[in-house]
């Protein structure tokens, strides 16, 4: 059987690092943000390996951003975020979900603030822009939001400070977590930040001119020669021994930051407007049905789901569903993200997973994989 390709047409965006991450092995590829994400290269275990032991370069163009700028900048971020944006200073990163006026997830992106009136909200896979340049002209602001040419280039992996301090300087292994500066590399301004996607450590390259692509992604190649590089891309293994969630996958518009857990990376009540106020209030206050948690599945390997495996109690009643699944080398497990009742989403809890004709048994854990 042949396997199923995407299509490379015109109306699929192209990525300025598309055509070095095609010729480096990209065998898959996943559609995000109207654009293509490489998903595999050599395989998810040789990728997940090389990921934990070396440094990788990843084309993340598809992490979109969403430019505000203007006197009601702070404002319109401040609305859309139940964190309290006043306390990202120029030059910082928050991890700040998006919610709406029903307390909604509509996204949960990394916001830069590169000065007191502009930001980047550097966006997971779902159409931010239109969303807040409505709210935007709605409320009538004083504020221009947009999509910049900027493109991230992350490089990831343990080998990461080595490598980016051969190629800027000894300096970046002062930037601290979530931190950002401005730098030049292959002839163009770049931001450079400490983060991405992946627990291994590493920095994400703001590319502020697209067609500066290939010139940028082959200076980082070339230095990384010594540190054993490789291209790769987000891996579903490691980010689930991680605890990454994924936009799209583990949680949606039809949960709210309480489900996902996300509710840590906020505290209701800030002085400054914001949208989801009475939704949250409200869910705060009559709790939750559903969580999301961490399922240790046991058993040999079991591909993941497409769409969802049920998750059921002792008695065979369906209490959830699994939205992530991998195969984890390190703890010799299946290990899983599951949305599942609250009264079954106390770690140490065994629930069953419903593959095909087999259930499977499973346990809840904590932050970890500790059960």
């Amino acid at each position: 059987m042949t396997a199923s390709q995407i299509v490379f047409s015109r109306r699929l965006r192209q990525t300025p690092f598309e055509e070095r991450a095609i010729a480096q092995g990209a065998k898959a590829f996943t559609i995000y943000n109207h654009m293509p994400l490489s998903s595999v290269y050599e395989s998810p275990e040789a990728d997940y390996r090389h990921l934990c032991e070396h440094v990788q370069l990843w084309d993340v163009s598809v992490e979109r951003q969403v430019e505000v700028i203007g006197p009601d900048a702070l404002t319109l971020v401040e609305l859309v975020t139940p964190r309290d944006m006043s306390k990202c200073k120029v030059g910082q990163c928050m991890y700040a979900p998006l919610v709406d006026e029903f307390g909604g997830v509509v996204n949960d992106p990394i916001i830069l603030r590169l000065a007191d009136d502009r930001f980047w909200v550097s966006i997971a896979d779902s159409d931010v822009l239109l969303w807040m340049k409505g709210i935007a002209f709605g409320r009538g602001m004083d504020v221009t939001v947009f999509e910049p040419d900027v493109s991230p280039l992350a490089v990831q992996g343990p080998k990461s400070d080595a490598l980016m301090a051969t190629v800027v300087g000894p300096e970046v292994k002062d930037i601290g977590f979530f931190k950002f500066i401005t730098t030049t590399i292959a002839d163009t301004e770049v931001v450079l930040a400490r983060s991405g996607w992946s627990g291994q450590g590493g920095f994400e390259i703001y590319l502020q001119d697209s067609s500066k692509g290939l010139a940028l992604w082959d200076t980082i190649w070339e230095a990384g020669q010594p540190f054993h590089i490789r291209a790769g891309c987000p891996n579903l293994i490691e980010r689930l021994e991680t605890g990454l969630l994924s936009y799209g996958s583990d949680m949606t518009l039809e949960n709210n930051p309480f489900e996902c857990g996300l509710d840590r990376f906020f505290v209701l009540g800030k002085s400054a407007e914001y949208m989801s106020r009475d939704a949250l209030d409200a869910i705060a206050t009559n709790g939750v049905s559903q969580k999301i948690v961490n399922l240790k599945i046991s058993g040999q390997p079991v591909r993941a789901p497409r769409s969802t495996y049920q998750v059921e109690n002792e008695s065979g009643q369906t209490v959830g569903y699994v939205t992530s699944l991998a195969w984890s080398p390190k703890y010799e497990s299946n290990l899983s993200f599951a949305s599942v009742a609250v009264s079954d989403s106390i770690p140490g809890t065994t629930l069953y997973v419903r593959v095909g004709d087999k259930r499977l048994s499973c346990v809840v854990c904590k932050q970890g994989w500790e059960c």
